[in-house]
């Protein structure tokens, strides 16, 4: 249940599970919500963040102090709603300014109720969850706030991220296409667990028509599309529970069809290919996160959004049961695995985001890395 009183300083209180309580006032919605709690660490970009589907069942913290400067528009949004359980924010905006904007973050939160709060320390709380990791988390406004030892307790019995399956919740539940842009060069399956709506822009900008299909997809639903390459998408939760896709995806490899995922679609093709998986600390997120693509030797600034990681040697070829294949790219923040390519098929991924939406655009090239793998096999 949630209610409004925006323009109003409702009291709000955020309770993590460890027992440390911030208190603030209400933002957006006012009632109660669950989820982990995660911060990112992107300056703008906001309502990208806020409608990353990967987002779905965390409740973001934004180390950024200053939010909702731009507003709200109808242009930018990543997927149909907000996806976020809940929004901590320091400073927001009183009174956003943007030629763009057609109303105020805090309606939009409102509006799709999406319970907030404002006037917390962001930067103590960011602290706290670097030292003690990511962690179930509570926000309570209005009738909601009750005695601290009853609010604790209701954090404490909310499930944990680990063992989440999470991604049919978000993906598309029927079919869809989006039309290449211009002439038409190559028909792609994107198997949409979260998926994000730039990515298959980006994708169709370079003359390819995307058939975005559901995350329950088999095999037989990849190839009935008759791709010429197979997308593996990001989303949320924790891949140890997506024995599904990483099927489907050992089936790809066993076709030889050119293959690209990201993010989520990274530890897949990990699983894919035999490594495990592991959940990090607190995560990356944000869209400031320094990536080295081993096979340039480039540093790329990149858009982040994980809290699990693949579990694969840094510094070594490994055999799998499709060939040999490498980690491509390392994160130069903390050594975690950031993509994984196959030596003897047309196969490779990364950990973060290189339709940057919001971000920077320095991984764009992988798109065009996906392109050419394609043309290598028509030819």
């Amino acid at each position: 249940m949630t209610t409004s009183t925006r323009g109003t300083r409702v009291p709000a209180v955020l309770v993590l599970e460890d027992g440390r309580i911030f208190r603030g006032r209400a933002y957006g919605a006012v009632g109660e919500t669950f989820g982990e709690a995660v911060f990112s660490t992107g300056m703008s970009g906001y309502q990208e963040t806020l409608t990353d589907p990967s987002y779905h069942r965390q409740v973001v913290v934004m180390t950024a102090p200053h939010v909702g400067n731009t507003g709200v528009n109808d242009e930018d949004p990543e997927s149909g709603r907000i996806w976020v359980s809940g929004y901590v924010v320091r400073d927001p905006a009183r009174v956003p300014s943007n030629w763009r904007a057609t109303r105020t973050l805090d309606e939009e939160l409102e509006r799709q109720g999406v319970v907030g709060i404002s006037g917390v320390d962001t930067r103590a709380l960011t602290r706290h969850l670097r030292e003690r990791g990511a962690m179930r988390v509570g926000i309570f406004s209005g009738d909601a706030v009750r005695g601290d030892g009853e609010l604790l307790a209701k954090v404490q019995a909310q499930p944990q991220m680990t063992g989440a399956d999470l991604s049919a919740e978000v993906a598309t539940k029927e079919a869809y296409v989006v039309p290449a842009i211009g002439e038409k060069k190559f028909t792609v399956a994107a198997v949409d667990l979260g998926i994000k709506g730039m990515t298959p822009h980006r994708m169709a900008e370079r003359g390819i028509e995307v058939h975005v299909l559901p995350a329950t997809a088999t095999a037989e639903d990849v190839y009935a599309v008759a791709p010429d390459g197979v997308f593996f998408s990001n989303g949320p939760g924790d891949p140890a529970t997506a024995d599904g896709p990483v099927a489907v995806m050992q089936e790809v490899l066993r076709r030889k069809t050119p293959l690209f995922g990201i993010c989520f679609g990274n530890q897949i093709l990990g699983r894919a290919l035999g490594f495990g998986t592991y959940k990090l600390k607190y995560g990356h997120r944000g869209i400031n996160q320094p990536v080295q693509d081993r096979t340039t030797g480039k540093v790329e600034v990149t858009a982040h959004n994980h809290g699990f990681a693949v579990d694969a040697p840094l510094d070594a070829v490994s055999d799998t049961p499709f060939g040999r294949a490498e980690v491509s790219h390392v994160c130069l923040n903390d050594n975690v695995v950031e993509g994984l390519r196959l030596l003897d098929r047309p196969a490779f991924s990364v950990q973060y985001h290189p339709e940057a939406a919001a971000g920077p655009h320095d991984a764009a090239y992988l798109f065009d890395r996906f392109v050419s793998l394609m043309e290598a096999e028509r030819a």
